[in-house]
């Protein structure tokens, strides 16, 4: 094997080492050669002194004698030097007796002169007589061409310059075949000898170490090579034993493989007669999941719409004259209507954890008033043995973010969970801050639930035991529904409970705070309370009394006529008893829902105000700014309330079902809407040709033309590009809100819907101007 000569190691040395020494000759070379400039630069200046010193006495004595002719003769003598171009020479009166010059020689190399040593120098000597040194008489003056000097150092620069480099070319040559010969031929001669061989070959004979190596480097190769020749033909030797070995092994294994590949191919079999079975079960699941949503979406929009007009026509007959008998009726029946509402929305809700499509909002909203009016709604369904209290935290945020709706199905969950199971005692719901979380607490006396039992007791229809199904009724969706919302809102909802002491169920929810608490007016002035120490209402009153600036007293039986007191507050119409007739202190009576007194009492007793369980922050406050701040008794049963905000609208109401038509109409109308009603959405579009709207109600779901249709239409003509359409439909689904938004709608109202949500929709997009009637 031959090595090309750039290749060869001899080469690559002698280059590197060429190459410092070519560097460091030119080094030394370029250090002569400033030495020698240096030496020339001074010859230079001492040449032309020691001329002017020869020539000064001969140019004294012209000058002295002011002999013109002679001046001559001795500049045309400088002149002959090869360095002088010009000479002069004058007296002491500045009159020039002889000039004489010549032209600058030309060369190649005069501009490389001229920058090392100048173009050319002046020199003068001042002549005087040896007797009279301190009298001059005269000047001569020479003009010296520099190039006479520097082109004789140029010719000595550039010959030490070449002799440099010839002798780096030489020193390179010996190198390379010193190289050659101690190390380039005898590794060509190891690599020749390695190449040679039949690298197949078992037994490798021993490599020759060249003449002269054995101990360096080359030799140690040598041997290196020569050990593992060794060992490679001792590892063959092994190797062929264990393929041997191996082969044995695979004829023994060709045969187990045999026998596994019969058991394999029956294992296939049965297989793939379950992965079909598997298919099978899977595409039945897939259609079972496929007909569940549909049932759903279907038994959603059938079931809502006769409740949409149920409560509709409920709440317009609560609006009308009736006897305290009808009223009571038509509200239980309002009420049980809300209930199978609330029942729909839990199957939905859990439906939507299953799909995955449950979104949460983030918006502000007052979370105390939320639980407050929350309570009060389910206050009714309280047992009157019971007293339920809303513990709000007096520091808690006036605002929070998060989703108002989910929270309210938490707390309405929880509180009716505790409500229906609780007979006798009391029910708390707590709301503070703990760690940056907001925790909801509810708390009741009721029957409480098994330890065994509390681990299942979040599983969908799932009661403790059977018998509280039989008793208390419900679905067991509510808990289902609660704990899934704790953990879609990133929290977890605890449970603490013994069996028929009661139960405790609590959870912290990152909801931070919008606004800080709440600044109430300030009040003044001198309460009394009657009620047991460890009732609700002294809790209560205990954390905002105090909060409020009011010093109050628990109420004492040996000082029954509490005179001295600007007001008495008492969930205990027993203690008033001892009170004496004529007494004029104003009276907060706090009693169970529907539990008022009798009108003869309340006339013994006046002035009196008696407000229903649970006594919410701002209710409370207001009695006492009328009672603390206002002369004159209290009047009446209850606070007054705000009126309702009616709207000066045109309304386009596109619905099928003559039911929902008068609900429709009838809320809108109270609201002091103008309503026209049209059965489909083409008598819609008729409608809106003719006469200007404010707003559209349109229900999805119609004959002729449905309002998908229909509200496409609308928004591609772009006659009314600013018309709100809000979707009426009694199909609940995730899915539906999208098609609605697809389809053009501005917003979606589900059936069956109350009058607040209404009037809110009215609020956000109705033109018209709302007024108080």
């Amino acid at each position: 094997m031959d090595i090309r000569i750039p290749h060869r190691l001899s080469y690559k040395q002698a280059r590197l080492t060429v190459l410092l020494g070519f560097l460091l000759g030119t080094l030394f070379s370029l250090a002569q050669i400033a030495i020698d400039y240096a030496s020339e630069n001074a010859s230079i200046d001492r040449e032309i002194r020691s001329l002017l010193q020869i020539s000064h006495n001969p140019a004294s004595r012209i000058a002295y004698n002011i002999d013109a002719e002679l001046a001559q003769e001795l500049t045309s003598g400088l002149l002959h030097s090869p360095a002088v171009v010009g000479a002069r020479l004058i007296d002491n009166n500045n009159v020039q007796l002889a000039a004489v010059s010549r032209p600058l020689t030309t060369s190649s190399y005069r501009m490389l002169s001229d920058s090392l040593f100048g173009t050319s120098r002046q020199f003068e000597d001042v002549l005087y007589l040896d007797h009279r040194p301190n009298e001059t008489i005269g000047t001569l003056q020479l003009d010296v061409d520099t190039f006479a000097f520097g082109s004789h150092f140029l010719q000595r620069a550039e010959i030490t310059l070449i002799n440099g480099f010839i002798r780096s070319l030489v020193f390179a040559g010996i190198l390379m075949g010193l190289f050659y010969l101690t190390l380039t031929k005898p590794l060509t001669g190891v690599i020749r000898a390695l190449s040679s061989r039949d690298s197949r070959s078992p037994t490798q004979t021993p490599l020759p170490c060249p003449p002269g190596h054995e101990n360096d480097e080359i030799g140690v190769l040598v041997q290196v090579t020569n050990q593992q020749f060794d060992n490679v033909a001792h590892e063959f030797g092994r190797r062929r034993d264990a393929e041997n070995r191996l082969t044995e092994h695979l004829n023994e294994l060709e045969n187990v493989v045999s026998a596994r590949t019969q058991e394999l191919k029956a294992s296939n079999a049965r297989l793939s007669q379950s992965n079909k079975e598997l298919e099978i079960a899977r595409s039945t699941a897939l259609d079972m999941a496929n007909a569940r949503s549909a049932f759903l979406a279907h038994m959603s929009h059938e079931i809502r719409t006769p409740l949409n007009g149920l409560l509709g026509m409920l709440a317009l007959s609560l609006d009308g004259p009736l006897s305290a008998e009808q009223r009571q009726q038509l509200a239980i029946a309002h009420d049980s209507g809300k209930v199978l509402v609330e029942l729909l929305n839990d199957i939905l809700d859990l439906s939507k954890f299953d799909a995955g499509h449950l979104e949460l909002e983030r918006i502000a909203f007052d979370l105390a008033t939320l639980v407050e009016d929350t309570a009060n709604l389910l206050s009714q369904n309280t047992a009157p043995s019971v007293e339920l209290t809303c513990l709000i935290d007096p520091r808690f945020p006036s605002l929070v973010l998060g989703d108002p709706t989910r929270v309210r199905q938490i707390v309405s969950n929880l509180l009716s969970n505790a409500l229906k199971f609780t007979r006798a005692g009391r029910v708390d719901i707590r709301l503070s801050q703990l760690n940056g979380r907001v925790r909801i607490e509810v708390c009741d006396t009721g029957i409480g639930i098994a330890q065994e039992a509390q681990a299942k007791i979040f599983q969908p229809f799932t009661q403790a035991e059977a018998a509280i199904t039989r008793q208390y009724g419900g679905t067991g969706l509510g808990l289902t529904l609660t704990h899934n919302l704790c953990n879609a809102m990133n929290g977890q909802l605890n449970i603490e409970s013994i069996a028929g002491v009661g139960s405790r169920f609590y959870t912290d929810l990152p909801l931070p705070a919008h606004t800080s608490a709440p600044v109430w007016p300030a009040l003044t002035g001198r309460v009394v309370v009657a009620s047991a120490k460890d009732s609700g209402l002294t809790e209560l009153l205990s954390r905002l009394l105090p909060e409020w600036g009011i010093d109050y007293w628990p109420f004492s039986a040996d000082d029954p006529q509490p005179e001295a007191y600007d007001l008495l507050i008492s969930d205990c119409p027993e203690c008033l008893a001892g009170i004496r007739p004529g007494t004029r202190i104003p009276i907060l009576l706090v009693t169970a829902y529907g539990n008022f007194m009798p009108g003869e009492q309340v006339v013994a007793l006046a002035p009196l105000q008696q407000q229903a369980r649970p006594l919410s922050r701002n209710v409370l406050h207001q009695a006492l700014e009328r009672v603390l701040r206002v002369d004159g008794a209290l009047e009446g049963e209850h606070l007054p309330s705000p009126e309702p905000v009616a709207h000066r609208a045109r309304i386009l109401l596109v619905e099928d079902n003559p039911v929902n038509q008068l609900v429709a109409k009838g809320m809108l109308s109270k609201l002091g809407c103008e309503v026209v009603v049209t059965s489909h959405g083409g008598e819609a579009l008729q409608q809106l040709e003719r006469n200007p709207f404010d707003l559209v109600l349109m229900d999805c779901n119609m004959p002729v033309m449905d309002g998908y249709e229909a509200t496409r239409l609308i928004r591609q003509t772009g006659k009314w590009p600013n018309l709100a359409i809000i979707a009426l439909t009694a199909n609940a689904m995730p899915e539906e809100r999208e098609r609605c938004k697809n389809a053009g709608m501005n917003d979606y109202l589900a059936k069956p819907f109350h009058r607040e949500e209404l009037v809110s929709l009215l609020d956000q997009w109705a033109a018209g101007p709302s007024i108080k009637p």
